[in-house]
């Protein structure tokens, strides 16, 4: 099984409930275990939110960021394509503290983000966009 969806969104944190409902449509027929479709779920918003909050911030609302889920049947890959500028991912995972540290209400995301997903990376793409890309094995 191969299903794949794809949606641009504006850079605005309202529609995360949008892009959460958008995201649900993959989950058929639902992913066995539903902890593993939690931290998918988790592994989408904090993409989503780091990418509007910290990559777009100077950007206008209206500028899109681009989704794509593929799911198959032993992973999820989400790809979100964005206007952000360049940031060295490994670099900023090092210099945040360990979540265990980390008692902030913001400044979290990454970390989650590096302990829940499989494999994370942040890349520039041959359009000049930046890639986040999120894969969970299940």
């Amino acid at each position: 099984m191969n299903n794949q969806i794809n949606l641009k969104f504006n850079t605005d944190l309202a529609l995360l409930s949008n892009v959460l409902s958008w995201f649900e449509q993959i989950n058929q027929p639902p992913i066995p275990n539903q902890q593993i479709w939690w931290q998918c779920q988790t592994l989408l918003i904090e993409g989503f939110t780091n990418i509007v909050e910290h990559g777009h911030r100077n950007l206008p609302r209206e500028t899109p960021i681009e989704i794509t889920v593929l799911r198959s049947n032993e992973h999820i890959e989400i790809h979100i394509l964005s206007q952000s500028e360049d940031f060295d991912l490994e670099k900023q995972l090092q210099a945040t503290s360990a979540l265990e540290e980390n008692h902030q209400e913001r400044g979290r995301g990454l970390k989650i983000m590096a302990a829940i997903a499989d494999k994370l990376s942040y890349e520039r793409t041959a359009d000049n966009r930046y890639c986040l890309f999120i894969y969970k094995y299940y």
